[in-house]
């Protein structure tokens, strides 16, 4: 069989995917690395770890596709959006990758926002100005150490980092993922003159921008490598969130897709570029002409590990019992929490352990819970912090209303939507059917129906919600969906509410102590 490997670099893992002609998983891999947390507000890889990691997975997915008599015709890269390093004349890295969980710029976000460019910068950009965001980053290294900011020769992210590694071609980034940086006007196509101002770089600075379906060459040695013929075409590929929509079929109209796995993100497909002018929608590139907009949650399956380290018997954040593994202890605390009604009985939470992103895209966003009675026990802590994130998530396809571009239909992914109360829950608070979609790995596999469609073999993208294999749809309660309904205006209050609390709070908190460096476990 003719199969396409596709390459995903996550921020905790490589996934390696091989997929026939009609979207078949023929072959899987994954390559663990474990992020690195230095400091206060930081959150680092290690560029070489990545880089191992990428030739890793293609050689592990190219020796399956030998021993099942599968040739490999096209390779097809997709990157996690928002980091940034600096790297020599020759696409060396100098420094770590910062993450989009790295905090550190909020200061200078904060002062973009008083400024009054946010707006605009967002309009051009479809990058909200956000901590996350190269832009901020940039600004921070600007005001924090100006002379490596200049004398860098080249600034990227992971996917220069990857296309690097594996290519023999030059600096060169795609353009979905130029589209996440802040620094790229989405609609003249161009880096942004007023957005390299405030980061402090020049163009020749940053890559050149490719469409999606660019395709590189493989560097002779990374193909002898992985056992590849030199001439199997690399396409350039996208950004993860944009090739998971494609990968679980979310393509056409009125379909979104929503990732549930340790954070979320709800996303649909648009025919061009899209500023909402509340600002609370980003718009990404999946190709030149289809365009992604959407909301990401910092908090989604990361609330119920958090509650199965602090809420189970035993000592705050203890291992396991013996026998039992994580996702184990996960299960059980879900199963307790499907015994609590809808509401948790009167108890909200704000589930903002990891700060927030959309839809307001405020840093320094902390978690609360409102309505604590004694009565309350801990299924209703974890059933009310579910609710929360897909509550979070409801206000982002609210979003999608405001701007005309309503949802009718949910595609959902990711290790949460292994739970039937997750599942359940989120139809209700959207108010719509929720199906699951069969695929092991959503985004590699988006990465691979992109190179068919660079190869000619998929010119509609839409015929991938054929391709991708689904559960039954899981509708909403109407009871449990008028009770959100009522609720969601109360978590927009709250979450803005505790916001100005949590200012004072930081302001009579003691300096934190120094950190040593730790790798956070997946």
């Amino acid at each position: 069989m003719d199969v396409v490997i596709g390459i995903d670099t996550g921020t905790t893992a490589t996934k390696g995917v091989a997929a026939g002609p009609a979207g078949e998983i023929r072959a899987l891999t994954s390559v663990h690395y474990p992020l690195s947390v230095p400091g206060p507000g930081r959150a680092e890889l290690d560029p070489r770890q990545l880089t191992e990691a990428a030739m890793r997975a293609l050689a592990d997915v190219a020796a399956a596709c030998r021993e099942r008599g599968d040739r490999v015709i096209a390779i097809s890269l997709s990157s996690f959006l928002h980091a940034l390093l600096p790297m020599d004349a020759a696409g060396r890295p100098l420094g770590p990758v910062v993450t989009w969980a790295d905090g550190r710029s909020a200061r200078q976000c904060e002062k973009i926002v008083a400024d009054g460019p946010a707006k605009r910068l967002q309009a051009r950009t479809g990058t909200p100005v956000h901590p996350m965001s190269p832009l901020t980053k940039l600004a921070w290294w600007a005001e924090e150490d100006p002379g490596t900011l200049r004398g860098t020769p080249r600034w990227g992210g992971v996917k220069e980092l990857i296309v690097a590694a594996l290519a023999d071609d030059p600096f060169l980034v795609d353009l979905s993922i130029a589209s996440g940086t802040g620094l790229y006007d989405i609609h003249s196509r161009r880096w942004d003159d007023e957005a390299l101002a405030i980061a402090g770089v020049r163009p020749g600075q940053l890559a050149e921008v490719v469409p999606t379906t660019h395709a590189l060459r493989l560097s002779p040695e990374v193909a002898t490598a992985a056992g590849l013929p030199p001439d199997v075409p690399l396409i350039i590929g996208a950004a993860d969130g944009p090739l998971a929509n494609l990968g679980v079929g979310a393509t056409p109209p009125g379909v979104a897709a929503v990732s549930l796995g340790t954070s979320g993100a709800l996303r649909t497909v648009v025919d061009r570029p899209t500023s909402d002018d509340a600002g609370r929608l980003f718009c990404y590139a999946l190709t030149e002409d289809r365009w992604v907009i959407g909301g990401a949650v910092n908090n989604a399956g990361s609330v119920v590990r958090w509650a199965a380290q602090s809420l189970a018997a035993g000592a705050p954040g203890a291992p396991a019992a013996e026998g039992e593994d994580a996702d184990e202890r996960d299960a059980a605390l879900l199963a307790e929490a499907a015994e609590v009604r809808a509401g948790s009985e009167g108890l909200l939470c704000l589930p903002y352990l990891l700060g927030e992103r959309a839809p307001w895209w405020r840093p320094g966003m902390r978690g609360a819970y409102l309505g604590l009675r004694r009565e309350h026990a801990r299924p209703h802590l974890v059933r009310a912090a579910v609710e929360g994130v897909c509550q979070q998530l409801a206000l982002v396809r609210d979003s999608f209303d405001a701007e005309g571009c309503p949802v009718t239909e949910i595609r959902a992914t990711g290790g949460a939507a292994a739970s039937h109360l997750w599942v359940s829950i989120l139809a209700s608070a959207l108010d719509l059917p929720v199906t699951v979609a069969d695929v092991p790995e959503g985004t590699a596999l988006g990465a691979c129906l992109l190179a068919r469609h660079a190869l000619g073999e998929l010119p509609d993208l839409d015929r991938a919600a054929d391709l991708v294999p689904t559960a039954n749809a899981t509708s909403p309660d109407p009871e449990d969906a008028a009770l959100y309904r009522r609720l969601r205006p109360l978590v927009e209050r709250s979450a803005l509410a505790v916001l100005d609390v949590v200012a004072e709070l930081d302001r009579l908190a003691p300096e934190p102590l120094p950190a040593t460096e730790k790798a956070v476990p997946r």
